[in-house]
């Protein structure tokens, strides 16, 4: 099961070079950085609400209307990278652009596990920890000038 979900990330993670690539080219076609990325969202949103139908349905929920205001803020943060790689993706490529974004969620992920940040489990910062992230943004950067 453990190799099955390390793959998924995996594709997952190809995915998004990917995306960005597409999202760039679809950005020269409407002439704006910002309408190719409300379409990226509006496709993956009807996607993700035809796949919900099949499934269980869509049932809306009272505890969804006392949910902190601030679980609601995960589309803005989407739309946000979404946007932010569309701008990047033609002008430092793709290698950098996914550098640079795996730099900044190396950096979060670290901050958001030592502190226990948004409902995550704690995991201290280590030296060992602190020398891997390290050594992803070094890799990061060596891809990115080489």
């Amino acid at each position: 099961m453990a190799i099955l979900l390390m793959l998924f990330a995996i594709l997952a993670g190809m995915a998004l070079p990917t995306q960005f690539s597409v999202n760039a080219q679809l950005r020269t076609v409407v002439g704006s950085p910002i309408i190719a990325s409300a379409i990226s969202f509006m496709v993956g949103a009807v996607a993700l609400i035809i796949v919900s139908l099949f499934g269980k349905g869509i049932y809306i929920k009272k505890e969804w209307f006392e949910a902190p205001w601030w679980m609601w803020t995960g589309g803005l943060l989407g739309a946000s990278y979404v946007l932010a790689t569309t701008i990047l993706m033609p002008r430092i490529g793709a290698a950098a652009t996914v550098g640079y974004i795996l730099a900044g969620q190396v950096v979060a992920s670290i901050l958001i596990d030592h502190f226990g940040l948004i409902g995550a489990h704690t995991h201290a910062l280590s030296f060992p920890r602190l020398l891997g992230a390290l050594l992803v943004i070094g890799g990061i950067i060596l891809v990115q000038k080489f």
